[in-house]
């Protein structure tokens, strides 16, 4: 098989998605007014609700949404072979992800940037708003652990790594002060100088790597878990235009730029993809996954195709900053097909490694050995790389590799393989850095809505002692995990509950389409609800039976049963509220035959 031909399928099927299945949502289903006023307009007030450039906004979103998920995800169902994940990437994500990111944020927009639970709350029943306020705190926690054990992965004992990506963050300040001080309105100029900046940071990689400077960018998985939890708080607590805004915004830049840089190469390069079609492992008892095709490919491509944790960004920041309904499209549609995209891409980049090589990087040694699979290129990259590859599982790796195969055959760049690996790491770290910022501050807004409950000021977004235990609570949370965990228990559990809170969210949704008068358009939501419910709940049950139980892992066995019943729950009260909301529909229908008789 030949990647140039999924790279022109791929594309084909987003376009022409984004042309004729997002206006219709836009325009028949959701009905965008652009004349209505946006939270962000109504609310300004400098810090969490900011009128924003429609690009910026996008920018950001993107960045946000793009976290490990569609990297990560589809390299690790590659063990299935190249096939089942390219089909759930496409039909996924336009059926599914990108109705399930555009319709909530619309929820959110029309709820004046409420969160997903507050809007469940209002939709269907207070139970269910507590409800989803339990399991959106429990998801958001896994899914922050799940992501940055990836980055903790690759960037360990990695210099060059560790700095570049260390780098990105003063120059995000320095765009932000740019944009609100010194030149405001400026966006192409600051834009041009933040990417200049992150880039200089990944030419100045080697000098670091080889300098004095080494010992100070060089961590262990420790430490580097403390580090990234430190990270999580300083982004939730500091002001949105601050570090979190500009940060996002230029990393999209360099994730958009990379992956069409990586479709350029394949068309250049045209790899054959080396992975089969299918993998004996489909039925289960693979290295990398531990269960059948259905449901855990599902569960661990999540992202790329549809991920319940876009809800928390449509109904936490993105909303917040909309200047206008009708860029809904653009930023909740849109931004989800770009993501898929970029999945396909790293799946590309995994399958056209040698499945003996791609098996050596993602599973342990002792594990490998028993696959009985001779390597085939494996060596000499682990050396013109400059580090050893094998034995280093999450995905992020064997992606980097993979990248940096097809880009170091592109005429001219020969002989650059350990540049380009580097440069793959940091662009890998980017994606998901920008998702545990945002994430962490969606957590932070959060907690303040639970803690309100009980203790008014902490309702108040503004309160500064509130925002900052907050967001600490929030970062040693998801640091626990990431300091005990792997990724053989953390990922799967990280899958699960991203496709349970992407149901509930589907649910809440349709809720909202009910109440608006939209029945008759309440199955662009229904169907990708009912399909992701029935095959996550089979996973998360699968996953506590096959990986938790038998590795007396109480704990994540246990979060994972608490997760499938809040979200059983809340579906199951959506549903006593859309009948209700059907047989009054009839009612009135009934009254007015009777009324046109008389």
């Amino acid at each position: 098989m030949n990647a140039i031909n999924l790279v022109i399928i791929a594309a084909l099927v987003l376009i022409l998605a984004y042309r004729y299945y997002g206006a219709f949502m836009a325009t028949k289903v959701l009905v965008l007014d652009p004349s209505r006023v946006t939270p962000a307009v109504r609310h300004n007030d400098g810090r969490d609700y900011v009128p924003t450039n429609k690009w910026v906004t996008f920018g950001h979103h993107f960045a946000a949404i793009a976290g490990a998920g569609p990297l990560v995800g589809p390299v690790l169902a590659s063990q299935f072979g190249y096939l089942p994940g390219t089909v759930w990437l496409l039909i996924g994500a336009v059926a599914a992800g990108a109705v399930h990111d555009m319709v909530i944020l619309f929820a959110s927009v029309r709820h004046d940037g409420l969160s997903v639970a507050e809007i469940a709350k209002k939709e269907i029943s207070e139970a269910s708003g507590l409800a989803t306020s339990i399991a959106v705190l429990f998801i958001l926690i896994i899914t922050m652990a799940g992501l940055a054990i990836a980055v903790v992965n690759a960037l360990y004992d990695s210099p060059w790594g560790t700095f570049t990506v260390a780098a990105t963050i003063p120059t995000a300040i320095f765009v932000g002060i740019y944009l609100r001080y010194l030149r405001p309105g400026h966006i192409g100029e600051a834009s041009f100088i933040g990417v200049a900046l992150v880039l200089a940071g990944v030419f100045a990689g080697p000098a670091v790597q080889s300098s004095w400077l080494a010992p100070f960018f060089t961590f262990s998985r420790t430490q580097l878990s403390v580090m990234l939890a430190v990270y999580g708080f300083v982004a939730a607590a500091l002001p949105v235009w601050l570090l979190l805004a500009p940060r996002d915004y230029l990393s999209t830049y360099m994730k958009i730029g990379t992956i069409l840089a990586l479709a350029l190469g394949i068309l250049i390069v045209r790899p054959q993809i080396h992975m089969p079609a299918l993998t004996p492992f489909i039925h289960g008892g693979g290295p990398v996954i531990p269960g059948p095709v259905w449901p855990f490919m599902f569960i661990t491509i999540a992202c790329g195709a549809i991920s319940g944790f876009h809800a928390l960004i449509a109904t936490g920041t993105t909303p917040k900053m909309l200047t206008n309904e009708a860029e809904i499209r653009a930023v909740g549609f849109g931004g989800m097909l770009v993501e898929s995209f970029v999945g396909l891409m790293a799946l590309i980049a995994a399958t056209s490694m040698f499945p003996a090589d791609y098996f050596a990087i993602n599973t342990l040694p002792p594990i490998f050995a028993k696959l009985h699979m001779h390597i085939n290129e494996l060596p000499a990259l682990s050396q013109m790389v400059g580090e050893n590859v094998a034995g280093r599982p999450g995905g992020a790796v064997s992606l980097a590799v993979g990248m940096a195969h097809i880009f170091e055959k592109i005429p001219g760049l020969k002989g650059l393989l350990s540049f380009w690996y580097h440069f793959a790491i940091m662009f890998e770290a980017l994606f998901i850095l920008t998702t545990i910022d945002a994430g962490t501050r969606v957590g932070r807004y959060l907690l303040q809505e639970l803690g309100g409950r009980v203790y008014k000021p902490l309702k108040d977004v503004h309160w500064t002692p509130g925002l900052i235990v907050t967001s600490a609570l929030m970062s040693f949370a998801w640091g626990y995990l990431l300091y005990g965990g792997s990724i053989s228990t953390i990922w799967p559990l990280f899958g699960v509950a991203n496709q349970l809170l992407g149901s509930m969210a589907l649910a809440v949704g349709t809720t909202v389409l009910f109440r608006m008068g939209k029945g008759r358009y309440t199955w662009t939501t229904i169907i990708p609800m009912c399909f992701l419910a029935v095959t996550t709940v089979a996973a998360g049950y699968m996953n506590v039976v096959l990986n938790y139980l038998p590795q007396r892992n109480y704990l994540l066995a246990g979060a994972s049963l608490v997760m499938i019943v809040l979200v059983v729950f809340v579906i199951a009260d959506a549903v006593r509220v859309w009948l209700r909301i059907g047989r009054r529909a009839q009612a009135v229908d009934a009254a007015k035959a009777i009324m046109s008789e008389e």
